[in-house]
């Protein structure tokens, strides 16, 4: 189901009924997000939290890999070289 967010605001009833809905702005017909019944709501929860660390971490995971580069660590060794002393660890 998809609604807009006037059409969820004057029938606010409606998500009683629907499992999730769609909201999206009905002018520039751009999705806004979705609205879940309350039944799924520690479940979604859940997944995000995941989901967020996990995108964090792999943010940090990227940014480290570049951390010894600073502090010299690398001695100057190619890209494909520090792959390779990686995978031997």
């Amino acid at each position: 189901m998809t609604m807009s967010i006037r059409e969820l605001t004057r029938n606010g009833s409606m998500l009683g009924q629907y499992d999730y809905i769609n909201i999206e702005d009905k002018k520039s017909n751009e999705y806004k997000g979705v609205f879940i019944s309350s039944k799924y709501s520690d479940i979604v929860k859940d997944f995000l939290k995941k989901e967020i660390i996990k995108q964090k971490k792999k943010k940090l995971d990227d940014i480290m890999q570049f951390a010894g580069m600073m502090d010299g660590d690398t001695n100057n060794l190619s890209i494909q070289e520090l792959k390779s002393q990686k995978e031997e660890k």
